[in-house]
């Protein structure tokens, strides 16, 4: 009983964490201007799937029925977004890896955001599968979750709804998001600057 309550509480922070990495993220564009480009919406997007997977174990708990094969979907659809986040990352790595090209953006503790953004797919990858391996023991059976769940998914639902806001301001009523984003398109396509 003492993994299973471990496991859940895992599930939390998992999702705490890819919420903290997307505040940072929120921090960056609206604190220093800095507008994320197509890829870095994919990485966001890649991320919110990948805290996902544990919101699905925790919704699952808050209905009482969580049994292994919940746990293992769970934390499967985790590692098929960190794949492909990590994909999305390692090519925009790679897009600037070559000198003397600065990099997209201002760098966060000596790396850019898009390999901060490896890492933490990196990280993901990980964590998903040491909670697979010890899917059995950590499955969180018969156990109750209140008020924190509910803040937890709250709190995820609402990064959600952000991001989303976000890229239509970003992109405006076009179909295609530039390359090097500079302003809010959806403000000129109203005429409000």
């Amino acid at each position: 009983m003492t993994t299973a309550r471990l496991g859940f509480w895992i599930a939390h922070f998992n999702i705490l964490a890819v919420c903290g990495v997307l505040l940072g993220a929120f921090g960056i564009q609206f604190g220093e201007g800095e507008l994320p480009c197509p890829l870095c919406v994919l990485q966001r997007m890649a991320m919110l799937l990948c805290a996902l997977g544990p919101a699905y174990i925790v919704q699952r708990a808050r209905s009482g029925a969580v049994e292994t094969h919940d746990f293992a979907t769970g934390y499967g659809l985790s590692i098929i977004a960190a794949v492909a986040g990590a994909a999305i990352a390692g090519r925009q790595v790679l897009l600037h890896i070559v000198p003397p090209d600065p990099g997209y953006g201002d760098p966060v503790l000596g790396l850019h955001l898009y390999t901060w953004s490896l890492v933490v797919f990196i990280t993901v990858l990980l964590v998903s599968g040491v909670n697979l391996t010890f899917a059995r023991e950590l499955t969180p059976t018969g156990i109750t979750a209140g008020w924190p769940s509910r803040a937890v998914l709250g709190l995820l639902a609402t990064i959600i709804a952000a991001n989303a806001v976000s890229v239509f301001f970003e992109e405006g009523f076009h179909w295609i998001l530039p390359d090097d984003p500079d302003r809010y398109r959806l403000f000129d396509d109203l005429g409000w600057r």
